[in-house]
């Protein structure tokens, strides 16, 4: 039972860092263009060479 007292701080603290990294990444513009990624990939923009 003593060892709740370490866990349930570190599990706190690391669950802090995960929200701050998720609202770091939102405030950033990461989920600002879904689409965008998956348009990309579908176009050719290979040239051929002469």
């Amino acid at each position: 039972m003593n060892v709740l007292i370490y866990l349930i701080p570190i599990a706190l603290f690391m669950g802090g860092i995960g929200l701050a990294a998720f609202i770091w990444s939102l405030k950033s513009g990461q989920y600002d263009d879904l689409e965008g990624a998956a348009w990309r990939i579908l176009q050719d923009d290979d040239t051929p060479k002469p």
